[in-house]
């Protein structure tokens, strides 16, 4: 993999831009190329890390223009293509499907289609023949469906029964990268991940949404009992978990990613607001820093939890076995819930700019 010429798709939402940034930090000969539509979820400065590497590009278009894609892995000789764009919050998909199935699958195809056209019907970039490529896509286990208290873990071999507009288009993406492979011979690879966490996380999801509600002194909303339980992964372990597949995993396989930390979501919101009440009592710069939140500057930030009513269709519990890939690659994740909670956490206090522009809209202007 030295010297490697990468489009990422989604580069400027958050696991893409966590991902560009540990590739190139942990790959500093490679080139790195973003391709980001910038819609609601993508932010240019989640890239501020890396703009001015010598190694980097960023380009804002769609990936359904399958005529840019095309010219971008010809004008930047690029072999790997990483696809992390996705509309992905399934309460959006619950109340707009259209923009779930026009950039999940029909953006997925249009990727499919270009690198088909350049690394198999004109196998040469700028007369330079290619070797090999690799088609990597970035998938979710929502696809599996959901699991009871006692049932196992998602495998790579459990069957798919996706349950949410999201997950169903996803479930279909994953299924076209399939077929690109038997079909056509694309070198292509997919990983299934648990839930993300880490810095940069768009703040409508569960952590990044109990932590700057708990900052404004805002409800904190829990789905129905709050007993849904989801297997949680540090962003980094995530970055960490496809760079061993890009650079380890077998052509036409899928490989489980997860974090081996199920947790009820009610007891992470507990978990942050302790974690928060405890840091606030530890540190009058944080109540200088954020006057308005109150109930945690009182040191009971738990009495803001507000049960709301449940989602609908809401999936019990997802729980990934990651063991083909440590068997295979291994892949083991570094980070357990508390230790990446306390990274992600002093992150959202240390960069409170950050999330308050997106909560005000102006980071879009």
């Amino acid at each position: 993999m030295n010297n490697k010429k990468i489009l990422v798709t989604g580069g400027a939402g958050f696991i893409g831009a966590n991902f560009v940034h540990y590739w190139l930090n942990n790959n500093p000969n490679d080139t790195v190329v973003v391709l980001d539509a910038l819609t609601y979820a993508g932010n240019i400065a989640n890239l501020d890390p890396v703009i001015d590497n010598p190694n980097f590009t960023f380009v804002q278009g769609n990936i359904c223009d399958t005529e840019l894609v095309e010219l971008l892995l010809n004008e930047h000789s690029i072999t790997t293509i990483v696809h992390f764009a996705a509309e992905s919050h399934v309460d959006r998909s619950i109340t707009g499907p259209d923009a779930f199935i026009e950039t999940n699958i029909l953006g997925t195809y249009s990727l499919l289609k270009a690198a088909k056209k350049i690394w198999i019907e004109q196998p040469t970039l700028k007369g330079e023949p290619i070797v090999d490529h690799r088609f990597h896509h970035v998938s979710t286990d929502e696809v599996y469906g959901t699991l009871s208290a006692t049932d196992p873990a998602f495998t790579e071999d459990t069957a798919y029964a996706p349950n949410s507009p999201y997950s169903a288009s996803k479930a279909a993406s994953d299924h076209l990268v399939r077929a690109y492979h038997h079909t056509y011979g694309l070198q292509v690879t997919t990983s299934n991940c648990s839930n993300n966490y880490g810095p940069y996380h768009f703040p409508e999801k569960l952590i990044p949404l109990i932590v700057t509600n708990i900052l404004s002194d805002k409800p904190l909303p829990v789905y129905g009992d709050g007993q849904q339980i989801r297997d949680w992964l540090y962003v980094e372990d995530h970055a960490r978990g496809i760079e061993l597949v890009l650079k380890q995993g077998r052509v036409g396989e899928n490989y489980n990613i997860g974090g081996n930390n199920e947790w009820a979501n009610i007891d992470i919101v507990k978990l942050i607001c302790n974690k928060m009440n405890a840091k606030f009592a530890n540190s009058r710069e944080l109540t200088t820093q954020f006057p308005q939140a109150t109930s945690v500057i009182a040191g009971c930030a738990e009495q803001l939890i507000t049960f709301v009513e449940d989602r609908a269709g809401h999936d019990k519990r997802y729980a990934i076995d990651a063991d083909k890939s440590n068997t295979e690659l291994g892949y083991v994740p570094i980070q357990n819930f508390e230790s990446g909670f306390e990274k992600t956490l002093d992150w959202f206090l240390d960069n409170s700019g950050w999330w308050q522009s997106i909560l005000d809209g102006s980071y879009q202007k």
